[in-house]
């Protein structure tokens, strides 16, 4: 996804159309049949690698797709946007 991205992006952008790759963290879903959400000890293992100590919930998400989409941010393009709360570091 991020490489297409990237393509995407350079086709796109001489219409004004920006292209980014949103990669979350563990987040408490439906994905794969809810185990982070539903099982405590996939919850604690992956909260245990959060900085923050938790593992992300939809809402975490959402508003930073949204500020992707606000014209203010028209100069992202082409990135790949970690929201995962520090699970990599």
């Amino acid at each position: 996804m991020e490489i297409l991205s990237i393509y995407m992006a350079k086709e796109l952008g001489h219409r004004g159309i920006t292209v980014n790759t949103i990669a979350p963290g563990a987040i408490e879903t439906d994905f794969l049949g809810g185990a982070v959400r539903d099982t405590p000890s996939y919850n604690d293992a992956f909260a245990s690698m959060v900085p923050l100590g938790r593992v992300g919930v939809p809402d975490d998400i959402g508003p930073a797709v949204a500020s992707l989409l606000d014209p203010d941010n028209r100069w992202v393009n082409a990135q790949r946007i970690e929201i995962s709360g520090g699970q990599n570091i």
